[in-house]
């Protein structure tokens, strides 16, 4: 379970990245003298949030776990949060109003979500919290390995970027923008579900594992999943360049993504081939 002070110290440590990234300039202030630290002032944010610097402080320092919405907007437009970034301040200043933080079970997946998943005429799988693989359809299984050769544990997106050196040659040039968007989304997973000792125990492997993620980490990132595209490289078509969008489902934590080929040359022939592939073993 997580304590209040590491609950404070990710509050902390969040907003003073978010101070970091933006200059006096960048807000329309003007600065004034050298600056040992990048980025706002206390001082500066508290004035563009209209509260006074001892209020801010004790936000800022996790002390006053009864904060405004009014407030925390405020300190959100000062500090330019986007809609991920917000819903992730108010879940760490008020942590018992924020989504329940008992976490998702491991469940299987309902039946209608599995013949969802069967019908997409993509690659497609259903994700947890923890980036976990929950299920998926033989297209992806030809794309992207068969899941169900990968342990339990390490099924999840996470120590599959970070851990599997297939994943990295996998993604290519594309690993990059997949390292960011899953350790931002684990961003998200922490501020709804603090108190789950899965997710600390995959954070801290991870940190502990791979120099790249703990770096990543340290930035504060957040992002909600959302759309993209990759370009991976596949061991038998070479580059395979699919866009991707997620679905959200009624169970807490849980997206269906779904891929498809992306509307440029060749990816639709490549993709088929993976497909007829996968399918006949060939």
């Amino acid at each position: 379970m997580t304590s209040l002070g590491e609950r404070r110290t990710e509050l902390s440590q969040f907003l003073r990245s978010r101070r970091a990234r933006l200059t006096p300039a960048d807000v329309g202030l003007t600065a004034y003298g050298p600056r040992r630290v990048p980025g706002l002032r206390r001082e500066e944010l508290a004035q563009l949030a209209g509260v006074s610097v001892e209020y801010y402080v004790r936000l800022e320092q996790g002390r006053n776990p009864h904060v405004s919405d009014g407030v925390l907007e405020a300190v959100g437009r000062a500090l330019r949060l986007d809609p991920a970034e917000r819903t992730h301040l108010r879940n760490l200043a008020r942590p018992d109003r924020a989504l329940p933080d008992t976490a998702p079970a491991r469940t299987a997946i309902r039946p209608s979500l599995r013949r969802l998943l069967d019908a997409q005429p993509g690659p497609a799988y259903v994700c947890g919290h923890l980036t976990q693989v929950l299920a998926w359809n033989a297209l992806a299984a030809a794309v992207f390995g068969d899941f169900g050769d990968v342990p339990g544990q390490r099924r999840t997106f996470a120590h599959l970027i970070f851990l599997e050196p297939r994943y990295r040659a996998l993604f290519a040039d594309s690993w990059g923008p997949k390292a960011e968007a899953t350790v931002a989304f684990l961003r998200v997973s922490v501020g709804r579900y603090p108190d789950d000792p899965e997710l600390a125990a995959l954070i801290g492997t991870l940190a502990m594992k791979s120099e790249e993620f703990a770096a990543l980490w340290a930035r504060q990132d957040v992002a909600d999943k959302g759309p993209g595209r990759y370009t991976l490289c596949h061991p038998l078509v070479g580059p395979l360049t699919l866009d991707f969008e997620v679905l959200r489902t009624p169970e807490p934590g849980q997206v269906l993504v779904s891929y498809l080929p992306a509307p440029v040359p060749g990816a639709a022939e490549a993709l088929g081939l993976v497909g007829s592939w996968g399918l006949t073993g060939a």
